[in-house]
């Protein structure tokens, strides 16, 4: 166990020499394992080949993570603001915490508990998400909690839940990959998303596997396809539907693994009828010869994958579009099949831990329902307090957020790892709601957009200064050991989480080693699905991460192994069968018109990572700022060249940016990256019913040459 101040753990080569510090990449859901050496003064990245994820392969956002060391907008102490001048002024930490605990104090002494609102990050460790959730339900006693991982890969996981009983990213390896025969992406570009990843797609052409990717760009993951699909926006569904119509059609559906392993696929059935592939190109704009030839390809091989991402997820219709292409996947047989099965490709480093353990505002540790007595009694036992005095289900990320400052919700909102002025859908109006605020606090360790509007803003440590626990795409458990002393006057989250508590009166024991905090993360998990109760810090350096769920074994019985994969006998429902629905496709909630007539869909570009907080402060990335991607038909119609400034607008507001002419998207298709402030407050906020995640991916839009920046 490392206590504060001590000196960071020290990996060693077979010759006993120092190697540097074993850790991993402070970015996307692959988590890199990386060693990071002192030279001098510097900290530098080098390679961990023995860590299996990327082999020490790194992209060129983990090669630059230590860009921020040092950097001249570091934060290192906290800020208040000035209520007379409205400026920012430095302060001390006593100060800062007892500001933010008398003002919770008289909020909700005001207005009651959940007056207190509290909103996490995809990109927390285990340790902070498990003690932000704590701390919430029973410091503040609120039910306002939710992070930004419900804008990640929410509708994925509602699928999962509700066609497997369980829900984790892959449900395999990500080497698993190379030994599929074929695997379809339908909406991700990994070769810019997660580019150590790509290599795993190569491998699989090398042996001679083949690759679907469908996306309404050509981008530089589909130049690696066999068969490159581009969909109309908001139409995967459709195309899922006309996929396994034509797999009926021709008898490739696997009628006993139906029968033996999965319930519902009789509705199914019928529900497919009706799409045949000449009626889905008339939707999706992918031809009836191309539908066709994907479902042949699926059906000619038993190694299949389907894998999912962003692009199919965020919409609002988000859940069922998933819930189409497990239908398509468990009519196959895929699902438990070696070298097999559906998937969802995770984005946020923890998108996966951080709603497992607390952050979700219907969840409980160990992926547990909060509405589940049984669940709060066990929760309960670990924390110390009585179940009821556990809050109930709270609202949702974006409606948690849009309820701020008015009369139904939040006066105070506490921001932890989270840049929401940027990430945000309709962001305008939720920067607005943040204006309104009797408090807003913000930890970060940078000014970011969000912090800036804050009315205290704490330093806290960064990936490099701290340890934790991460959960990958794959559920594998892995650790992030500290490299370097955090600069003077920063704290960590679990400092600051620990010393609210204490000036809010609590009696609970909050720890600030999170070797400690995951112990008891690990008992409060026990027997949920998400069980990490046989894991500790020592396995994982050992073992280069656990898979969960690892239930604690008896003291004289061998370990639990942990659960590489999953679904090989049965999947986690009460039966152990899997649950085929039937889903309808309705298209994207803001269709196209005279007035917007174009779709506009976001994403990543190879350099920034999520709100760009950190990449656009590290010099060694290009910072190229916002572009409007579009067809040259587009622009030709519109008099518009290559470079110019055009005006980009939907319904919600308008963004300035140059304009980028390329071949490689639909002709009735924008794109606009998300890593700056602009393009989220075009986007729509209508949220999927199942999972709440608001429609990031479509939304109808406008576009002329000229504007002023």
């Amino acid at each position: 166990m490392t206590q504060p101040g001590t000196a960071p753990p020290r990996t060693r080569s077979t010759t006993g020499s120092p190697t540097g510090t074993a850790t991993h990449c402070p970015y996307c859901s692959l988590q890199c394992g990386m060693r990071l050496e002192r030279v001098g003064r510097t900290l530098n990245v080098a390679p961990w080949a023995e860590f299996p994820v990327n082999e020490g392969a790194l992209c060129r956002k983990g090669l630059t993570a230590t860009g921020l060391r040092g950097h001249r907008e570091r934060l290192t102490t906290p800020l208040v603001r000035d209520t007379t001048t409205g400026e920012f002024r430095a302060t001390s930490w006593d100060e800062a915490l007892d500001l933010i605990a008398s003002r919770i104090d008289t909020l909700q002494a005001e207005s009651g508990a959940d007056t207190i609102a509290v909103f996490g990050g995809g990109g927390l460790t285990n340790e902070k998400a498990y003690a932000l959730g704590k701390f919430t339900r029973t410091v503040l006693r609120s039910s306002q909690i939710d992070y930004n991982g419900r804008w990640c890969m929410s509708s994925a996981a509602a699928a999962s839940n509700k066609a497997f009983g369980l829900d984790r990213g892959l449900p395999f390896p990500l080497v698993d990959i190379e030994t599929a025969d074929v695997v379809v992406l339908v909406g991700s570009n990994m070769a810019e998303t997660m580019p150590p990843a790509a290599r795993h797609l190569d491998r699989l052409r090398e042996a001679g596997g083949q690759l679907v990717v469908i996306d309404p760009r050509r981008t530089p993951t589909a130049e690696r396809a066999d068969l490159a699909l581009q969909p109309v926006p908001g139409t995967d569904l459709a195309l899922a539907l006309g996929v396994l119509h034509h797999l009926l059609a021709v008898g490739a559906v696997d009628e006993d693994y139906l029968a033996e392993r999965t319930t519902g696929f009789e509705g199914v059935r019928l529900s497919v009828a009706a799409w045949w592939p000449e009626r889905v190109e008339r939707v999706t704009g992918v031809s009836a010869d191309d539908v066709r030839r994907l479902a042949d390809l699926l059906a000619a091989h038993p190694k299949a994958m389907i894998l999912t991402a962003r692009g199919a997820e965020q919409h609002a219709q988000g859940t069922d579009t998933v819930l189409a292409w497990i239908n398509v996947a468990l009519a196959l047989g895929l699902p438990g099949r070696p070298g097999a099965g559906y998937g969802c490709l995770t984005g946020q480093g923890n998108g996966q831990g951080g709603r497992e353990h607390g952050q979700k505002a219907d969840q409980l540790p160990g992926y547990r329902s909060i509405d589940d007595p049984v669940a709060r009694a066990h929760v309960a036992e670990v924390w110390g307090v009585t179940p009821e005095s556990i809050p109930g289900k709270g609202r949702s990320a974006y409606e948690l957020l849009e309820a701020l400052g008015t009369d139904e919700g939040s006066r105070a909102l506490l921001v932890f790892g989270s840049n929401i002025v940027v990430s945000a859908p309709n962001a305008e109006l939720i920067t607005q709601r943040l204006e309104a605020l009797d408090l807003l606090v913000v930890a970060d360790i940078v000014l970011s957009e969000t912090a800036a509007l804050a009315d205290v803003v704490l330093p806290v440590t960064q990936w490099a200064e701290e340890t934790g626990t991460m959960t990958n795409l794959e559920g594998r458990v892995i650790l992030r050991q500290r490299a370097v002393t955090p600069p003077e006057g920063v704290r960590s989250d679990l400092d600051v989480i620990a010393g609210l508590a204490t000036r809010l009166g609590s009696e609970l024991v909050f720890p600030t080693d999170p070797e400690t905090v995951f112990a008891e993360l690990g008992r409060a998990s026990a027997g949920g699905a998400a069980d990490y109760s046989g894991i500790t810090y020592d396995r994982i350096r050992d073992e280069r991460g656990v898979f969960w769920p690892c239930p604690a074994t008896p003291d004289d019985a061998e370990p639990h192994p942990g659960t590489p994969r999953l679904f090989a006998d049965s999947f986690g429902t009460p039966d152990g069968r899997a649950r085929c629905q039937v889903v309808e496709h309705r298209g994207p909630a803001e269709p196209t018109d005279s007035d917007y007539p174009l779709h506009l869909t976001t994403g990543r570009v190879l350099a920034q990572y999520q709100s760009g907080a950190q990449t656009r402060r590290i010099k060694d990335l290009p910072d190229t700022g916002a572009f409007v991607e579009m067809h040259p038909l587009v622009a030709l119609r519109l008099g518009i060249e290559d470079g110019n400034l055009v005006t980009l607008s939907t319904r919600r507001g308008e963004l300035r940016a140059p304009a980028r002419v390329v071949t490689t998207i639909r002709e009735d298709t924008v794109f606009v990256p998300f890593h700056w402030v602009g393009v989220n407050r075009l986007v729509n906020d209508a949220l999927d019913p199942s999972s709440r995640m608001p429609e990031f991916k479509v939304c109808a839009a406008a576009l002329r040459v000229g504007g002023h920046r």
